[in-house]
């Protein structure tokens, strides 16, 4: 954790100086080397070991390898006298307090006065380890609780004691915001803090419903995945790829510290996992837990289930549901949870019995954990991947309707009497119906001190498309709407099925480039949904090719290349926000936007290989311009063209923002990271009105573009032909590749030369039709339609 910790600092380029303990002897290898305890290598064994087993995860914890340079390694006893010159030091090590101690002390003989000194403990209190400390020590001191894996899991609690400085803790909270991008929740100082004490509770008491529900592993994680807004992994799953004995040993130090809890028996733990632990059955660290991967006779690989009565592992069952096959109509998560509660089956029970006694429980852990509800939800959205907090969900379901659900329910936890808190209760009576509502464009929680709604702290410099979408929409068809966020600034928010790229997609953003040039500063395209954009829609791309309606299909891809330049050659600043899958047509798009304000973790490709054609909506073209303006630098030409060739030639996709500018489809000055994606819209904004107050220009069309003509064409030629003769690539992946490098090397032209931006996209235009009309093209499409992923052939 401290390693993965370290990568993150490092991706946002601050240099970190990691310690850890030193070994005790000599391993094997190191015996026949003949190094001995004295030696650095030896004595940094742990440490590197450690980092560099971070490094080899999937997904990895660092951005990019060349930001390993931040990290410098060391060990306790001979590098801690460093730290003096450090800004902030985090204690990571092993969940003891004697042990936290013996580090305190070392840390304090060198920290200079006004460092920073946290500790990321996942439960020991947090004013136990500052005991003792000097003044300044408790001033500077505070939980820091990262989740884990900290590149990817948003969550960051912030835990004071009642020593540190206030200027401290706002330092943390604005630092994990808007550098580490982090949801920052400020919690106080109780056991397990906010996420685990609710996601632990959740956890529980699903895995106690399954004995008194008779429900099976598969069913419990079929019905509390993302129908119910929570992770693919679901409950069981998560346990296994977490670790179930990280959750005993929470579930355990919750039982043995909160005495008064009403629900302090749900912490004790079922039989079953009592025996799973028995066993060491964890999970994926122990290769079994609640699943079991396994080859067959025939070396096919399965995925077992355990029989929770039985403890053996069987075949899965398919599991199926009225409810869930109702939810999957709806896509609006609030409208969505109210069909799953109103449901007759038994994913329906199990939605109600994990959520009335749920509401209740979260309601009475205020102000225990934290003043704010809103904090909860924070934790459980950030922490636990929820889409929706508990407190959201109750609003979704009605609160007050919901009250008399739960007091009616079946009684099937510990704690569980029916009863709300009385705050609810009043806030109920005095008129105010639920816990969120969206003001003016802001959203507002209610204040329990104040009984009034407030703006919830932090959100103030957020766009939030669905609490402007009401007000602020200004045009919308079926696939985009164009939303006014201000300060003279448009957002074309594209809205379909993975919000990939279509006529209407095409039309909406034409629409909004129409409006902003007439009446606005600038436009921005971007959206809240789980992706940006997963491209172009190929199933009507595949519906056009199998009716041979060639014309209409030339017309189609035309208008998305008119787009992409338009974007580009528009009279007012485009500014593309993407974020997560950016692929294909929504890869293109961004390449053509005067700025990219991206999220770090962006996952950009264009990966029109894997179905059969090329990039056709200015990629390829859009490739061989930035190839010539490599060429006009660089003697090595053709190398140039390689990597470009293989980078779309292999559909690579980038793992992070920043490889994605390492592969080609960011340009230096030309793009900008935000690390917190709560902030990316409003950052994105930000640069359009930045743009455009600083005098922007119209572009021209680009006509200087060099290509190598046949000269490069032969080198693609031959390369590809050596990789079919390999048996690397299929007849078919041939033919793809040279059609691209025709593209990218001009066409039909003898020697090199220099080409318009349009007789490149006419070129691009050309290959795609070709390509789409052959029937392995039309077979690769079927598959990923009908399978969800490329079929080779």
């Amino acid at each position: 954790m401290g390693s993965r910790i370290a990568c993150h600092f490092a991706n946002i380029g601050v240099s970190v100086l990691l310690l850890d303990i030193v070994p005790n002897e000599l391993n094997a290898i190191e015996e026949t080397k003949g190094l001995t305890v004295k030696d650095k290598q030896v004595r940094n064994r742990i440490v590197n070991q450690s980092l560099e087993s971070a490094i080899k995860t999937n997904p990895s914890p660092i951005f990019s390898k060349k930001y390993l340079q931040r990290i410098t390694t060391g060990n306790f006893d001979d590098d801690m006298e460093k730290i003096a010159g450090v800004d902030w030091i985090i204690e990571v090590v092993v969940e003891r307090l004697d042990i936290k101690k013996q580090v305190f002390d070392q840390v304090e003989q060198y920290r200079k006065p006004g460092t920073l000194i946290t500790s990321n403990t996942s439960g020991i209190p947090i004013h136990l380890m500052s005991e003792g400390r000097s003044d300044d020590f408790k001033q500077h001191f505070c939980g820091t609780h990262f989740f884990n894996p900290p590149r990817y899991l948003r969550l960051l609690e912030i835990i004071p004691t009642k020593d540190t400085d206030q200027q401290v803790v706002e330092f943390l909270l604005n630092y994990g915001d808007r550098f580490l991008g982090k949801t920052t929740v400020l919690c106080k100082d109780t056991p397990a803090f906010i996420g685990n004490r609710i996601g632990v509770y959740s956890i529980l008491a699903i895995a106690h419903l399954v004995e008194k529900m008779d429900l099976t592993v598969e069913e419990v994680d079929k019905y509390t995945g993302p129908a119910m807004g929570h992770p693919k992994s679901a409950t069981f799953r998560t346990s296994d790829v977490v670790g179930l004995d990280t959750m005993i040993n929470v579930a355990k130090g919750l039982y043995e510290n909160v005495p008064d809890d009403e629900a302090r028996e749900l912490f004790k733990l079922p039989t079953y996992i009592d025996k799973m632990a028995e066993k060491k059955w964890f999970g994926e660290k122990t290769k079994q837990g609640f699943y079991k991967k396994i080859k067959d006779e025939q070396g096919n690989s399965d995925i077992l289930v355990l029989d929770l009565q039985s403890l053996d592992y069987r075949k899965q069952n398919k599991v199926k549901s009225a409810t869930l096959e109702e939810t999957k109509k709806i896509d609006d998560i609030a409208k969505r949870m109210k069909a799953f509660e109103q449901g007759k089956d038994k994913a329906a029970e199990l939605f109600r019995a994990i959520h009335y006694p749920l509401f209740e429980y979260v309601s009475r852990r205020i102000p225990e954990i934290t003043d704010d509800f809103f904090r909860i939800d924070d934790a459980m959205r950030a922490g636990f991947g929820w889409e929706l907090g508990p407190f959201q969900v109750w609003d979704a379901l009605g609160v007050k309707e919901t009250i008399e659900k739960i007091k009616t329910a079946d009684k099937l936890l510990p704690g569980q009497t029916g009863e709300v808190a009385s705050w609810v209760l009043e806030m109920i009576e005095s008129g105010i119906g639920q816990f969120y509502k969206v003001e003016n464009g802001k959203r507002m929680f209610y204040d329990i001190k104040s009984k009034t709604y407030q703006e919830i702290p932090g959100t103030e410099e957020y766009i939030v498309l669905d609490d402007l979408r009401e007000t602020k929409t200004i045009w919308k068809n079926s696939g985009v709407s164009i939303i006014d966020v201000g300060d003279g600034i448009l957002n074309a928010e594209i809205h379909t099925k993975m919000n990939t790229i279509g006529g209407d997609v095409i039309q909406g953003i034409n629409k909004a480039i129409d409006i902003a040039e007439r009446e606005y500063k600038g436009l921005v395209i971007g959206n809240d949904g789980a992706n940006f954009s997963a491209g172009a829609n190929i199933g009507m791309i595949f519906m056009m090719a199998v009716e041979q309606d060639y014309d209409e299909l030339n017309m189609a891809v035309k208008m998305f290349q008119n787009t992409s330049m338009r974007i580009r050659y528009s009279r007012i600043p485009v500014v593309v926000a993407p974020f997560n899958l950016a692929l294909g047509g929504g890869c293109e798009f961004s390449m053509h936007a005067d700025y990219v304000q991206l999220h770090a973790e962006t996952y950009m490709g264009l990966v029109e290989f894997g179905v059969g054609v090329i990039p056709g909506g200015g990629g390829s073209k859009e490739f061989a311009l930035r190839a010539s303006d490599e060429y006009k630098s660089d003697q090595i030409t053709q190398n140039i063209l390689k990597d470009r060739f293989l980078t779309i030639g292999q559909a690579k996709v980038s793992t992070s923002a920043v490889e994605a500018a390492e592969l080609g489809y960011l340009e230096e000055g030309k793009y900008g990271i935000t690390m917190n994606r709560s902030r990316l819209l409003a950052d994105a904004k930000k640069k359009a009105l930045a743009l455009a107050d600083n005098g922007y220009t119209q572009p021209i069309q680009r006509s200087d573009i060099n290509v190598l003509g046949k000269q490069g064409l032969g080198i693609v030629y031959v390369g590809a032909n050596s990789m079919k003769s390999g048996n690397y690539i299929s007849e078919h992946d041939q033919k793809i590749s040279e059609k691209l490098g025709w593209v990218m090397c001009g066409g039909d032209v003898s020697a090199p030369t220099e080409v318009s931006e349009q007789y490149l996209l006419d070129l691009e235009r050309k290959a795609f039709l070709e390509l789409a009309a052959e029937r392995k093209t039309l077979e690769r499409i079927q598959h990923m339609l009908t399978k969800g992923k490329p079929l080779r052939n």
